[in-house]
């Protein structure tokens, strides 16, 4: 039996809601095979992050290089990075894995509010942005990594300088629905849906870019992957347990939906053309 290998390279959430611990939820939900290599232990809850104890590079990849040499990976998805010298170290060894699929979610800010990449290790960012397949920034990320609060204008600047497609998240955005835009070389594709009134959105943008690893690790193109992607996060979101007293978890393993999701040829979303 055949099954997706996925390297997850993030920081580890105590609280299970987002990070490493949402990753693999994510991953296992689609059928694929979650392996991690940890950059950060976080002691956080649904109320925020108290502690951040970063990993060194050398071990950070060591991990890479442990379940590489024997799994083997299909496609990585990068989270939390932690410093910037394991954002430089980390791009060094992604270089060589040629033809594997990489979704970087740029992780600056926790829900919380909480700041997890300081201003060198964003500045080291566009090395792994230049290997990235997607990068899939919130509008606070995209404005902070393009230079400007103009989503479009931001998204462009990022394709242009580092190639790759980016998912720009609407999620931040005010309005009832929720647009997400998907710029690369090719135009622009995007999708829409109703806003989920919920408070419980902890590991959304984990989720997210998680699901997209995972789906191009099973060989779907990326318009279908982030299509996919999508319905997973709406039907976790659907089914939160409503733990805790802040930004609480996702409903990863109580989603109805998502058993069928993980089918990988389920659901009505549809992706539309924009220019």
């Amino acid at each position: 039996m055949s099954v997706a290998r996925i390297l997850v390279i993030a920081g580890s959430d105590s609280g299970g809601g987002a990070g490493i611990q949402a990753d693999i939820k994510t991953v296992m939900a689609l059928g694929g095979h979650a392996m991690t290599a940890i950059t950060a232990i976080t002691a956080q809850n649904t109320l925020g992050v108290t502690d951040v104890m970063p990993v060194p590079a050398a071990m950070v990849l060591a991990q890479i290089d442990a379940v590489v040499s024997d799994i083997g990976v299909d496609a990585v998805k990068i989270g939390m990075i932690g410093s910037a010298s394991v954002a430089d170290a980390v791009a060094d060894r992604l270089a060589g894995l040629a033809g594997v699929p990489i979704v970087f979610d740029p992780v600056m800010v926790a829900t919380s509010g909480a700041v997890l990449a300081h201003d060198d290790t964003i500045a080291a960012f566009g090395r792994l942005m230049a290997l990235a397949t997607v990068t899939t920034p919130n509008l606070p990320e995209l404005a902070a990594l393009s230079g400007t609060d103009d989503p479009a204008e931001g998204a462009a600047r990022l394709v242009a300088l580092h190639g790759g497609a980016v998912l720009v998240k609407g999620g931040h955005a005010a309005g009832v629905e929720l647009v997400d835009r998907l710029f690369s070389a090719e135009g622009v594709v995007s999708w829409s849906d109703p806003q989920i009134e919920t408070r419980h959105t902890h590991g959304t943008g984990c989720t997210l870019a998680s699901a997209i690893a995972t789906g191009l690790g099973q060989g779907l193109g990326l318009e279908r992957a982030v299509t996919v992607a999508r319905r997973v996060v709406r039907d976790a979101l659907l089914a939160a347990p409503g733990l805790g007293a802040g930004h609480g978890p996702m409903g990863h393993g109580l989603a109805p939906g998502v058993g069928e999701t993980s089918k990988l040829d389920s659901g009505n979303d549809t992706a539309i053309p924009s220019v």
